[in-house]
């Protein structure tokens, strides 16, 4: 590691931020963090106990009060503050980023960019919040409604986005008026730390924002989360986990927030731009090593185009460089860890053993670092398991279909909806198939559709709740009915 980028990861905070201090954990336990480009420890952080988790609670409950109580402006004016610091320090937050995570630098800065922008966003909704005024039918009574921050929230993120999933959820809270206990992901917790200390810098109060790190995720946040104190809990990784976390909210009716797994379809018309479907596809299949809970997963081609398209794409996959994402010149940097590549690794040998044809790729790389070839399969079955299942990884498996109707059938042939995509030059298609699309997202003609002015979120298996757009804030936001006699 070069000596700016050691110097870099030495300056993040690496304990537990409660209560407005940073702290060792209660047992002294920490826990190592990995570079997934070599195997490498970049770091210990402070591996949080029972205990810790209970403590940040604690601080975010007492600081709620004057925090709900903070003027909109106030609030609004950290978070612009904070807008302006990532992006002055975007260098160092994109290599922290790459380091920890495994994407190129150039990725890692679209993120910093992406991010932050959440930050901007929500500074200007918070004195945007407003109820109404009106008189009852009947002339008798006045109604007055009024938005109230729902209180104490635990926000677990996970490892894909460390930024950005981040100050998605941080950036609505802080608005709202909401304090907050995140739980980063362990694999990626030092862009957490480093955005909770830039948050300290720009003046959020003690105890709004606690940070707490651990290897015990389970022992630690099930307490967090059937804790009567606990009002809303915002989660973005598995729907498996997902799952298990609204089972444990249901003991106290919190507010819930679910961003989960996704299967995303694909699917190019034969009247399509063949070109910009294939850069398209570019985007939505390698966007952070395809590690994206939107990333495309399953890509369906009209049958009279399908050799043409799968052709362009391996060309451009083939000639993708992969590496450490620090370096010059690297196209697709590692997979989080070994357990993900082995993961892809099993996919793609289960398509090929139904049959399917490896056009390009299709190896994990020797050696060290979790790398793994990017790659285009043919002929894929329909109920192959990277059809079925969240691929995550480099891998863009290609079937063919007939007609309009088999294509939407296909697309929605998943208990998944988060995101899909729509290559077509009909826009009468493009209301038909978007209106009959089982997706919280729909992208037509562009492969990237995420945006901190846009409602993210899914339907079906992919979670509840949106984040982002108008509709963002509301998620923190509890509507107060009051009836007055004039």
């Amino acid at each position: 590691m070069a000596t700016t980028q050691k110097s870099l990861v030495e300056s993040v905070p690496k304990g537990l931020l409660i209560g407005g201090r940073w702290r060792d954990s209660s047992d002294g336990r920490t826990l190592a963090v990995e570079d997934p480009s070599s195997g490498a420890t970049l770091a210990h952080v402070a591996d949080a106990t029972i205990a810790d988790g209970k403590a940040a609670l604690d601080a975010a409950v007492a600081a709620q009060g004057d925090w709900a109580s903070t003027p909109p402006r106030d609030r609004g004016e950290i978070l612009r503050a904070a807008f302006e610091r990532i992006t002055e320090r975007a260098e160092d937050f994109a290599t922290l980023m790459t380091l920890e995570m495994g994407k190129t630098l150039l990725e890692s800065r679209g993120e910093v960019t992406y991010g932050a922008e959440f930050f901007r966003w929500f500074s200007e909704e918070a004195v945007r919040i407003s109820g109404r005024w009106s008189t009852a039918p009947n002339g008798a009574t006045r109604l007055l409604t009024m938005k109230k921050p729902v209180g104490p929230t635990l926000m677990i993120t996970p490892w894909n986005f460390p930024l950005a999933m981040g100050t998605r959820k941080i950036g609505p809270a802080i608005a709202a008026g909401c304090t907050m206990v995140v739980k980063p992901a362990s694999q990626t917790p030092l862009t957490m730390l480093a955005l909770a200390e830039l948050l300290r810098e720009c003046g959020l109060p003690d105890g709004v924002l606690n940070v707490i790190t651990t290897t015990r995720t389970g022992d630690v946040i099930e307490p967090v989360i059937r804790d009567p104190r606990l009002r809303k809990l915002t989660f973005t990784g598995s729907t498996a986990v997902g799952r298990s976390l609204v089972e444990q909210s249901a003991e106290q009716l919190l507010r819930v927030s679910m961003e989960l797994g996704g299967n995303a379809p694909f699917i190019v018309f034969e009247d399509a731009d063949l070109d910009r479907a294939v850069e398209g596809a570019m985007l939505a299949k390698m966007r952070n090593i395809g590690e994206a809970c939107t990333a495309a997963n399953r890509f369906y081609v009209h049958e009279s185009v399908v050799d043409d398209f799968a052709e362009r794409m391996a060309k451009r996959m083939g000639a993708l460089t992969l590496g450490k994402g620090t370096k010059k010149g690297v196209d697709v940097g590692p997979l989080i860890d070994g357990k993900a590549r082995d993961g892809v690794a099993e996919l793609v040998e289960h398509a090929r053993s139904q049959g399917a044809t490896i056009v390009t790729g299709g190896n994990p790389v020797p050696g060290r670092g979790y790398f793994y070839e990017p790659t285009v399969i043919t002929g894929v079955r329909k109920d192959a398991r990277m059809m079925t299942e969240e691929i995550f990884g480099p891998v863009a498996p290609i079937a063919s279909f007939r007609t309009e109707k088999e294509a939407i059938d296909l697309a929605n042939g998943t208990e998944y909806g988060l995101a899909s995509y729509v290559f077509t030059r009909d826009l009468s298609r493009v209301i038909r198939v978007s209106e009959a699309l089982e997706y919280g997202m729909i992208g037509i003609n562009q492969g990237i559709i995420s945006n901190p002015a846009a409602p993210f979120g899914g339907v079906k298996a992919s979670g509840f709740g949106r984040e982002g757009g108008f509709e963002g804030i509301e998620e923190y936001l509890e509507t107060t009915y009051v009836g007055i006699a004039p």
